[in-house]
């Protein structure tokens, strides 16, 4: 590399100024009509030119070696069946031929799994823009053109990329495609699931059948199998059946000759919801408690409230005739014989038995708690009176009889032991063994009834409140109406909405609040076990993988009524966790592994970075191509005797190791010509005076 520099001994400001007074000097000599013109300007040129400091400089090249990028795909879908030995076989070839080549240096770069698929895009990227754009020859690729970023190709590379193709020919497969779910439903209400089945690759004609069996199942019950169609899009209705997660299972059956039969099934979860949780909250009789309720209830977002408080009891006699009353009337048939089962739960708040309902309404009352209702009684002095629900047929599911005694002594609501682990009194703000609630002023003595829950204490230790399950239905009992106190900040007050909001929805079957309960926090494979009990022990947990195998999960003791555990899944799937009747089924990882939802080898996400680089796709299927050395303008990849060929195309790089710099003219050379030029201009106008 020899270039020209300048190493000036004054400014330049200096040097341009000398050289344009220069040139005004000459111009003025000759418009003199003086013959030495121009040997003057050429003396003011040359002495600002010897200021300026020309020099030549000569630097010193050392050849660099050309670079080839050989990237392996070694993600999960080339380990179907031929691939991996195809890959290493292309792999250790394509490195000794490269190795073969002079002044040529590989660098191999190894594509792993990722959960977000097979990044060759990003890969290819990286690699290429680590090396020096001068130095690059060529990109190699080893892929079943599978990648999941093809967005981060580079648009293109200054060398030709190849992409050698894993697999055969007459590949192909047949897999499950969830087009769309929803994440959640409403309970007891279709969700559509939109898929596909489809085939891809060279389907051999016993293959196609036109439809196949699709086996689906819900929280892991008895599958139901269906024929549908191949190749066309259709719509699954699905019924939630309970609040929180359902996982539906779709698979179909394997066909001899596929691929593979990991995209053959899915697992999707869908969180069942409620539309609105409907509740009859019926006062029997205006008190400070009662807006307590109402407003509690009114405040949920997700509560329908309808809510009925008894100004005027049959019994009343004023004297007042009733066209002069502007009270509604108690819609009693309609709302406890024929649209009963339209609520979710029903709050009698101090309600005594006036003969406003006849008997037959409780008797249906009760029906309706059976087969799956609740019922929630929030007591006060009427309980202890001949007024009180328990002498009505009601009385028959109610989880605790009072005995008529009324305590007026004030006392703090303390939580039981079971309390304390059950998931409606666990936790509540200031408890605990010593709670800093504040006081209640009375209750209602009552006895539990023997399968009863205790979780909370009164005065003298005695039930305050009681909870219990009757058939598929719910019951609780609190024993006091005082609980208003806790929201007015009486004696410091105390988790009055919390306490309520909780019993409204154990009462409900919000699945949060299950006092015995399953649970599964899921981290991609990572599964964090909880179960939540009344007993003091729980588990083992049974987990059943995906292959039909079985693991034994011990629990260690996360706090009252809390127990928990770790598990590490080796792989995707349906698991399903059992502790005595509690079962829970768990989709870990991808509704369909990523990896396996195309398989069959294909190079044409690749094929716009092939043809903007000049490379070549080639499947290895046809023999590991040998590697040449070509020009830039010729092709890079054919066919000799030998087999397939590539080509990389070398860069000629190089770089520069030194450098030196000789000036021009040195300083006694420059004087001599600045002196030869002055002097050729005097001779020349000398000669003309002796002539003239």
């Amino acid at each position: 590399m020899t270039a020209l520099r300048f190493d000036p001994s004054l400014p330049w400001w200096f040097i341009g100024s000398l050289a344009a007074l220069a040139v005004l000097v000459a111009g003025f000599a000759m418009w003199r009509g003086l013959r030495g013109w121009a040997w003057r300007g050429l003396a003011g040129l040359a002495a600002a030119l010897a200021i300026a400091g020309p020099a030549i400089e000569m630097g010193t090249r050392s050849g660099l070696t050309d670079i080839v990028l050989l990237i392996e795909d070694r993600s999960a879908s080339q380990s179907l069946p031929g691939r991996a030995d195809q890959t290493d076989r292309a792999a250790d070839g394509l490195a000794a031929g490269i190795a073969a080549l002079p002044n040529t240096e590989l660098r191999r770069i190894t594509l792993g799994d990722d959960p977000d698929g097979t990044l060759l895009g990003q890969a290819i990227a990286r690699a290429a823009s680590a090396e020096p754009e001068a130095r690059l020859a060529g990109v190699v690729a080893v892929t079943d053109g599978r990648l999941h970023d093809a967005p981060m190709l580079p648009v293109g590379l200054p060398a030709p990329v190849h992409v050698l193709l894993t697999g055969q020919p007459d590949d192909w497969d047949r897999r499950l495609v969830i087009e769309e779910s929803p994440g959640f439903g409403l309970i007891d209400q279709e969700v559509g699931i939109s898929l596909r089945i489809e085939d891809q690759g060279r389907v051999p004609d016993a293959a196609r059948t036109g439809s196949v069996a699709l086996r689906i199942s819900v929280d892991g019950e008895t599958e139901q199998v269906f024929a549908v169609p191949l190749n066309s899009t259709l719509e699954l209705p699905v019924t939630l059946r309970h609040a929180g997660q359902n996982v539906i299972r779709l698979a179909i059956d394997e066909v001899e000759g596929e691929l593979t039969d990991r995209n053959n099934s899915a697992a999707i979860s869908i969180n069942g919801v409620r539309d609105r949780l409907r509740v009859l909250l019926v006062s029997g009789e205006p008190h400070a408690g009662e807006r307590t309720w109402r407003n509690l209830l009114k405040s949920d977002v997700s509560v329908d409230l309808i809510h009925f408080t008894i100004l005027r009891p049959p019994d009343k006699f004023d004297g007042a005739a009733v066209s002069e009353l502007s009270l509604i009337a108690f819609p009693t048939r309609e709302l406890f014989l024929e649209r009963i089962d339209d609520f979710d739960l029903i709050i009698f708040d101090r309600y005594r038995v006036r003969g406003i309902l006849p008997q037959q309404y409780f008797d249906n009352i009760a029906r309706y708690v059976e087969d799956g209702g609740a019922i929630l009684v929030a007591a006060g002095p009427e309980m202890a009176t001949v007024e009180s629900l328990n002498l009505s047929p009601l009385g028959r599911i109610l989880p605790a009889d009072p005995t008529g005694r009324i305590i007026d002594t004030p006392f703090r609501p303390e939580l039981t032991p079971e309390g304390m682990r059950h998931p409606v009194t666990a936790g509540l703000p200031q408890g605990g063994a010593d709670p800093e609630w504040g006081r209640w002023l009375r209750m209602a003595e009552m006895t539990p009834n023997p399968d009863a829950q205790v979780v909370m204490t009164g005065a003298e230790g005695k039930p305050l409140l009681v909870m219990d399950r009757l058939g598929q239905g719910r019951v609780a009992m609190l024993g006091s109406d005082q609980v208003w106190l806790w929201g007015r900040g009486f004696d410091g007050g105390g988790p009055q909405q919390e306490l309520l909001r909780r019993i409204a929805h154990w009462s409900m079957k919000e699945p949060e609040l299950e006092e015995e309960a399953l649970l599964a926090e899921i981290d991609r494979l990572d599964m964090h076990v909880i179960r939540r009990s009344l007993s003091d022990e729980a588990g083992p947990v049974t987990i059943t993988l995906p292959d039909g195998s079985e693991r034994e999960l011990a629990l260690t003791d996360d706090g009252p009524g809390r127990h928990v555990a770790d598990f590490s899944a080796p792989e995707p799937g349906l698991y399903l966790l059992r502790d005595g009747d509690l079962r829970r089924v768990v989709a870990l990882g991808p509704a369909a592994p990523r990896e396996f939802e195309e398989t069959v080898a294909d190079a044409a996400l690749l094929q716009p970075l092939v043809d903007a680089t000049g490379g070549s796709v080639t499947r290895i299927s046809d023999g590991v191509p040998d590697v040449r050395q070509i020009r830039a303008d010729r092709n890079s990849a054919g066919q000799a005797l030998g087999g397939p060929w590539i080509g990389i195309t070398p860069r000629d790089a190089a770089t520069v190791t030194g450098l030196e710099r000789r000036p021009i003219l040195p300083g006694w050379a420059w004087l001599l010509l600045i002196c030869g030029l002055i002097l050729a201009g005097w001779l020349t106008e000398g000669r003309r005076g002796r002539m003239a």
